[in-house]
């Protein structure tokens, strides 16, 4: 018998090269290993609710966009365009005649629409972007200037004021028979282009309190949630109260500083559940099933019927220095070909993966919009557990 090497004598033998890819390969190992053993479906609570009241706000506004190289609004057509101009000139003492407002010829500007999100604890004096986009009959608004545009909310309160060079991304050129364009020219971007005047006022944690509103409502999610919040902070921390919304209450020694509270709980990890669905659309032949979709024991037959009918046109000439007449003749030939139908056993009274139920249903050759069929035909026989819905 030979001498019995230890592990450690052949990796000392061993270069240095190959130790190093050893040690990495042994590494990646236990680093799959952790992975394995992770909840899959353990979500932070940040990304899937969110506090009652901190939101986004949507803003509106009506401007005029000016500068442009003869690619505005026709004041003949856009009238909402030429009365703006009038206002506007009105209201920096520019006197013009209402009985010649008709016969002002403006090329060079264009009425737009600005929207704008304004998010939540935007503070006076901060900037948020704006989109543009043109409301008439404007080519372009390529090298346009906003002019001064107050953003008004639902509630008719004004809170940013917008202005600014727009940046395009796109550009249109052309005559009268041949034009060329890139991208959509009659909307822009100004980044950071309104300031932020008024401000929404945010009751982060009224009476101690505060409200998680699940993105997704589920009732097992925000029981899920709830008791991860109550291990951490103490029983009846949390409480949910539907299946969208969690209450939390403010532990006593995180009173003066609820910031510190809500980045503690927010990065918590929360299992998730989700119901079963099959989401199918029949326009573009899109399935997506969610991995707790189960099957039934149930047989599938599928065989594609295809049906051609075509029309060939033969000619009947009559012969050299004969009487009669040339007569297109029409013969229709009518194809039927149906493939072999087969009849495959989906055996699942255990339940299956997601993976085994589409080599299944692969298995008799079915595409996308054959699928969709076939999955309206089994949720019909009650055999799909979980939901199907049709885009």
């Amino acid at each position: 018998m030979g001498q019995a090497i230890s592990v450690s004598t052949i990796l000392y033998q061993l270069p240095v090269a190959y130790m190093t890819r050893i040690i990495s390969y042994f590494i990646s190992f236990l680093l799959c290993m952790q992975l394995l053993q992770t909840d899959a479906t353990a979500a932070r609570i940040k990304d899937l609710a969110q506090i009652h009241g901190v939101r986004n706000n949507q803003l509106l506004g009506y401007g005029l966009v000016t500068g442009l190289n003869g690619t505005g609004d026709d004041m003949k057509k856009s009238v909402f365009t030429l009365q703006a101009i009038y206002n506007m000139m009105t209201r920096h003492g520019i006197t013009i005649d209402p009985n010649t407002i008709k016969d002002i010829k403006i090329k060079n500007v264009a009425a737009v629409m600005v929207v704008a999100t304004l998010p939540p604890f935007a503070e006076t004096g901060s900037t948020i972007d704006i989109q543009v986009s043109s409301m008439g009959d404007s080519k372009s608004l390529a090298g346009g200037t906003l002019l001064m545009t107050p953003l008004s909310g639902p509630d008719g309160n004004v809170y940013a004021v917008a202005q600014g060079a727009l940046s395009i991304g796109a550009f249109s050129y052309g005559g009268k028979t041949a034009q060329v364009q890139k991208n959509h020219p009659t909307v822009g971007r100004i980044s950071g282009g309104a300031i932020v005047e008024n401000t929404v006022p945010i009751d982060l944690a009224a009476e101690g309190k505060l409200e998680f509103q699940l993105r997704d409502a589920d009732f097992t999610t925000a029981n899920n949630m709830a008791k991860v919040i109550n291990k951490k902070f103490g029983p009846n921390t949390a409480f949910p109260d539907s299946s969208g919304t969690v209450q939390v209450t403010i532990p006593q020694p995180y009173l003066e500083n609820v910031v510190d509270f809500i980045a503690t709980l927010e990065v918590l990890p929360v299992r998730v559940d989700s119901p079963a669905r099959v989401i199918v659309n029949e326009r573009t032949g899109t399935i997506v099933m969610g991995k707790d979709v189960r099957l039934s024991t149930v047989a599938v037959s599928h065989g594609n019927l295809s049906l051609i009918i075509r029309d060939d046109y033969n000619v009947s000439q009559p012969n050299p220095f004969a009487d009669g007449q040339t007569v297109v003749t029409p013969e229709t030939t009518v194809a039927v070909t149906e493939e072999e139908g087969q009849l495959v056993l989906i055996d699942m009274d255990k339940g299956v993966s997601i993976g085994e139920i589409a080599n299944a249903l692969n298995a008799i050759g079915a595409t996308p919009r054959d699928l969709i069929a076939i999955f309206q035909a089994i949720k019909a026989s009650g055999s799909l557990y979980g939901e199907l819905i049709i885009l």
